[in-house]
């Protein structure tokens, strides 16, 4: 490790030269910046560096180089497996969310800061859209690299399949691109690997055309609930590529129904369309009922879960959805910790993501559906209770696991864990590809690849 003076000379000059900010131990607003979303985590980093652009970015990794710390990186926020940062640099992009969008390429560039309500702010002018996250303060970097799902996946594939360039700044503090022609290797192992192999400052991402977004959103009781997942999954086994949504065990508000179960179907079309998809859902007993065309980047809002409360979640993916399971995932809700933010989420795969490419380390795009379960809750007595009941509910639905993860929707749970959501098959190639580009592995605050 370096000198103490050393240490202070060079974060001296890193203030010098930043055109952003730069926040140490001691600064005013040091506790707001390395504050996260998830309230659970507490970590205190050595250095965090606000960058304003690419210069910035390639100036605190060097930083860092010549200090022998490790570099985490935010984009969102929201990362489960990016947050062990205590005593490390971080690169935090924030500043960097520029969003542009090219309707005659139909494709956007969007900077490593931006969030998925950015792009879906700056796309639905021009009746465009991208894949993206199901909560707009997701940042689009993270959450494309580590082959995340949303909303629009059934449609359009996934976000990653959609991805044509990443613009990078090595563990060796250079700038990079990499996309089908230009470094394809390391463009292959940016589709799932998240940010094992350096700083993405910069992606490009094919757009689809998207002239209409309907929804239609019902909350039962949730003794309905058996009936209504029944239901949500035959209109997904017989309806088009262009319908999804996810079915969810959730507790108030209103405070008086308790435990309730909700059914959102999505459809990329008209509210004709979606109307008549969900005839049977609208003949069930429902509380209250929403359904009509909305703008997409309003729908990303309707089921994002509260900021600043603590949260665990995991997800197992699933082969087959019997109504053995259906049952299961009723009863696993009834235990759900917290009293407003939990969620039990059962979302349905298949579409554009089964027909997607299969070159890619992105192994779980056979599974049928996914179960989410995501705990929510303010109380640091209730951690055990609330990390046990998500354990629990994966657990009792492994027989139907199809083996594969989706890593951006897991934190910390393993090596094997992160094997599952890379593909064992693609282990090697992906070791070989981080001892190429971080051979020291600088970037280890992730779902982590060790060099070969």
């Amino acid at each position: 490790m370096a000198s103490r003076s050393k240490a202070h000379a060079a974060l001296a000059a890193l203030r010098e030269d930043l055109a952003g900010d730069v926040v140490a131990p001691g600064d005013a607003g040091y506790d707001d910046a390395r504050t996260v979303f998830n309230a659970v985590i507490d970590r205190r980093p050595a250095v965090i560096a606000q960058c304003a652009n690419v210069t910035d970015v390639v100036r605190a990794v060097r930083f860092a180089r010549d200090l022998d710390l490790h570099i985490a990186v935010r984009g969102g926020g929201q990362g489960l497996a990016g947050a062990r940062a205590d005593g490390a640099l971080v690169v935090d992009l924030r500043r960097m969310h520029e969003v542009t969008v090219d309707p005659a390429a139909e494709a956007v560039r969007v900077e490593g800061g931006a969030t998925t309500g950015d792009l879906d702010r700056a796309t639905q002018p021009c009746r465009l859209a991208a894949p993206g996250a199901r909560a707009p303060d997701t940042g689009v970097g993270g959450f494309v690299l580590g082959g995340g799902t949303g909303w629009l996946d059934r449609a359009f594939g996934l976000a990653v399949d959609n991805l044509i360039g990443v613009e990078l700044v090595t563990a060796d503090a250079e700038r990079v691109h990499a996309n089908a022609d230009e470094n394809p290797e390391l463009f292959w192992g940016l589709h799932g690997a998240g940010g094992n192999f350096g700083i993405a400052t910069a992606l490009t991402l094919e757009l689809h055309e998207m002239p209409e977004f309907s929804v239609a959103l019902l909350l039962c009781r949730s003794e309905c609930g058996p009936d209504v997942v029944r239901t949500f999954r035959e209109i997904i086994r017989t309806g088009p590529d262009e319908v999804g949504g996810a079915v969810l065990y959730l507790t108030g508000p209103p405070a008086e129904f308790g435990l309730l179960c909700a059914a959102l179907l999505t459809y990329v079309g008209g509210e004709a369309g979606l109307r008549k998809l969900a005839e049977p859902l609208l003949a069930l007993p429902h509380e209250t009922e929403v359904l009509g065309a909305l703008p997409y980047a309003d729908v990303q809002c309707l089921l994002e879960p509260p900021c600043g409360l603590r949260n665990h979640c995991s997800a197992e993916c699933l082969t087959d959805l019997p109504d053995e399971l259906v049952g299961l995932f009723r009863a696993r809700a009834d235990g759900m910790p917290g009293s407003n933010g939990s969620r039990h989420m059962l979302v349905p795969l298949g579409g554009a993501i089964a027909a997607g490419p299969r070159a890619y380390p992105v192994p779980y795009r056979d599974a049928s559906w996914l179960v989410h379960p995501f705990a929510c809750w303010a109380d640091p007595a209730d951690d055990e209770r609330a990390a046990d009941w998500v354990r629990e509910a994966c657990a009792e639905i492994r027989p139907w696991s199809s083996g594969a993860v989706c890593l951006d929707l897991v934190g910390d749970e393993g090596t094997e864990r992160v094997r599952a959501g890379l593909g064992a098959g693609n282990l090697l190639r992906l070791e070989k590809i981080k001892r190429r580009w971080d051979p020291d592995n600088v970037f280890r605050f992730n779902h982590n690849i060790k060099p070969i």
